[in-house]
Parts: structure tokens; sequence; C-alpha cells
């Protein structure tokens, strides 16, 4: 690409929009030329507004320090700038559709690490190996928005990186039963261990709505596009029970979880399936796509948060433990990053699929 495509991060200061601007510091294809916020940091300096609240591990870039914030209300004075967004606003639900939506009829698509709109039937919500032709639902969208260009797509929830890649890796043994656990960290919310001390040494049982999501959004993932109908209908198998625990882990979540196949696999055409488990992102080479999207780790204490999360730089999930279950098939613990593949970098791979397919270009 000869010019980079610009780019607005929307909701720029929070976590998740730190985590897109530190994402695209050197990113081949696009370059952060605008950021929006709420309106008490518009008007200042992205290293003002940001002030002592820089939460990523690197520092802030220099090429957006001096960026002066926008208010992420403007939806014309932002929208104008970009040939797209980025979308990592703290609003409501329903203030999040709405203005995704604005942005979206003035013809700049929008890429959204939100919930909002995972369940609007003609936005695509894509993990890019597993589900990447949901993105042909977004010509219905188009129709529906009056748009010629402008569209949402969204990435899914976090949680379910860490197993439901498996779980697509072993689609032919017909997978129909999951119970899942995930140990989901703190930055899945928001939060460091200094904002969160309460936190150090504790484990909370329970995170707001995200039992529903872990059961119910790797369902869309794996649905059909009804053509005649312009929607994403869900799939109905397996069936999917979760529970979601908060860890004091500053990065990536673990999952573990329990299988019941309809055809009976051994451990090693699991592992093998895993293994060699390629998507289109592997195919198209995309800049942020990991070169091997799942890895098995024949050691018995492995995956590790510590040792594995930054697996191909974030983008990739670790597995392991897989073995026989005396009341299920199989069991096993996966991990994925869930600030990286979860959240941001997730996002980025879905602009980057958009882009290679031709949805996303220069205004």
């Amino acid at each position: 690409m000869n010019e980079k495509l610009k780019v607005a991060v929307l909701g720029g200061t929070g976590m998740v929009g730190q985590r897109f601007i530190s994402l695209l510091e050197h990113h081949p294809w696009f370059e952060v030329t605008v950021i929006a916020a709420s309106p008490r940091s518009a008007g200042k300096r992205y290293e003002d507004a940001v002030g002592g609240r820089w939460k990523m591990d690197t520092p802030m870039p220099e090429a957006v320090k001096d960026i002066i914030v926008m208010n992420v209300n403007e939806v014309e004075a932002v929208a104008s700038q970009v040939d797209f967004c980025f979308s990592a606003v703290d609003m409501s639900k329903d203030e999040i559709r709405a203005i995704e939506e604005a942005y979206a009829r003035t013809e700049t698509p929008v890429v959204s690490n939100n919930s909002a709109h995972r369940w609007t039937p003609d936005v695509p919500m894509v993990v890019p190996e597993i589900n990447p032709q949901h993105m042909d639902v977004i010509k219905y969208q188009k129709k529906r928005l009056g748009t010629k260009r402008g569209f949402i797509a969204v990435k899914p929830n976090c949680s379910i990186q860490s197993y439901t890649p498996a779980l697509t890796a072993w689609k032919e043994f017909e997978p129909y039963e999951v119970v899942a656990t995930t140990y989901q960290a703190i930055s899945g919310a928001g939060k460091t261990f200094r904002d969160w001390p309460e936190m150090v040494e504790n484990v909370i049982p329970y995170i707001g709505g995200e039992e529903e999501k872990s059961e119910k959004e790797p369902l869309r993932i794996w649905g059909e596009i009804d053509e005649e109908a312009g929607v994403i209908v869900p799939a109905t198998s397996p069936v999917i029970t979760c529970q979601c625990l908060r860890v004091p882990v500053l990065n990536g979540h673990t999952a573990a979880a329990f299988v019941k196949f309809r055809k009976k696999a051994t451990k090693e055409q699991l592992i093998e399936k895993l293994e060699s488990f390629r998507g289109l992102p592997q195919e198209l080479n995309l800049p942020s796509a990991p070169k091997q999207f799942i890895k098995y780790m024949e050691e018995d204490n492995r995956p590790q948060v510590k040792l594995d999360v930054d697996y191909e730089n974030g983008m990739g999930v670790t597995v392991g433990r897989l073995r026989e279950d005396t009341v299920y098939d199989w069991k096993f613990v996966g991990l994925s990053h869930n600030t990286v593949r979860g959240a941001a970098g997730g996002a980025v791979l879905c602009a980057e699929l958009l882009t290679a397919q031709g949805y996303i270009t220069r205004k």
C-alpha cells in the first residue's frame, strides 16, 4: 500500500483506545491521524488528555502526543478527516449504537471493539480466521443505512477467543456440548492493579453480562447468512454453558473447557487439527495475522499467562492439557491475550481483512 489509510480512534483516551494507538504506531497500512474522545478531553493535546492514565507497557507513541483531541460527538467533523474509524467509545449501549451508525452514515466505515452492535443482524461479528465470509452481510447493511461506503463491523467478546478457535478447528468431529469456565484478566474491565487494588490476591466470581456473551457469541460466529433476509442466523450447536471469574492477572484470559463430540477423535488427531488450523488472514499474509493461529503446548503446566500470553505478539492462541475426561469426551485449557487478540488487535485484523477485501478504501 503506497499511502497509508487515515484512521480515527474513537474513545482514544481509554484503555482499549490506548491499545489501538499503541498497536498502530508502526502499522504498514494504517495511520492514526485523528483521536476523538469525550467533550472533557476535546481541545487538549493527546498527551495532556491522557495525563497519568497511560496504561500500556510501552511508551506513548511520539507521533500522537501533539494530536489535538476532537469531540467524538462532532461526527461530521471527525469523519471528514479520515478514511475509517476504530471505535472504543465508553458510553451506554444505546448511545454507542447511535453514534457508530452516525459515523457509518457519513460514508465512514467503523470497525468496533464495542458490544453494542454484536447482535445487530446485518452487522458482521468476525474472528477473521473463523468467519471471514460474514463480511458478505455488509451489502445488506449498506442498503438499510442508505450508504455506498459506510458500514459497521465488530469483533466478538474477548473471553471467547480462548476456546472458540479450538472448537472451530475440531468442527469435523462435531462438538455438541461444551462446559467452559473463564478466568479473566482485570484489563478486560479497563483496569490495572493501581486502579483496582482490591483485585490483588482476590477472585471475583461474577462479571456482568459475560456468561451470556460467552455462551451465545460463538454460535453467531458459526452461523450462516440468510441471503433472502440479509441477516446472520446463529448456529444452534454446540450448546455452551459458561462461568466467568475475574482473577488477579493483568492481561490474558484463560479458559478450562470440557467437550462432547458426536464423532470419535484421538488426541493426536485433535492436536493435529489445532496446529494445522489456518484461515484467510494467514493465506493473505495480513500484517497483524499470526503465522500460526493456534499452538498446542505439550507441557503439563502450560499454557501460562506469564509465559504464553504474548504468543505471536498477543495475536495467537495457546492450548494445552488436552486429555480424556470421565464425564465429557475431552477437556483442555486455552489462553488468549484479551486486549490484543480479544480487543484492539482483533479489530485491527478485521480492518486489515476488510481492506484486503475492498470494503475499506481511501475516500
